[in-house]
């Protein structure tokens, strides 16, 4: 079983900062993908930033210039920096983790959520 516990997160003014964080943890071979999405009241919930293994970080349109994401696949981490915050950027926020479990005589994929965080940004 594999476990994300995030943290940060919390009120803000419009303009201002805050940093997400999340750790994985439990029975991991391999985390391929860590990333954030978020889930306003009433919406689905959307990608904020996702990055795989080896490749480019994706980023939501409505983030892109403002948000950064650092994630460190092998000691199964992410952070996410976020910068000149809006008030439509409130939302809760989940860590995601997907890759392999299991013993390397039986690998089986996961895709594991943390318990989410929220953030509101407003004055």
């Amino acid at each position: 079983q594999v476990q994300l516990v995030e943290s940060g997160g919390g009120s803000v003014q419009p303009g201002g900062s805050l940093r997400l964080s999340c750790a994985a943890s439990g029975n991991i071979w391999r985390i391929n993908v860590m990333g954030w999405y978020r889930q306003a009241p009433g919406k689905e919930r959307e990608l904020v930033a996702s990055s795989g293994r080896g490749l480019v970080t994706n980023y939501g349109n409505s983030v892109k210039g403002r948000f950064t994401l650092f994630a460190d696949h092998d000691k199964n981490t992410v952070s996410l920096q976020m910068n000149s915050l809006r008030p439509e950027d409130t939302a809760v926020y989940f860590c995601n983790g997907q890759g392999l479990t299991g013993p390397v005589s039986s690998l089986k994929p996961f895709d594991s959520w943390g318990q989410g965080t929220q953030v509101t940004v407003s004055s």
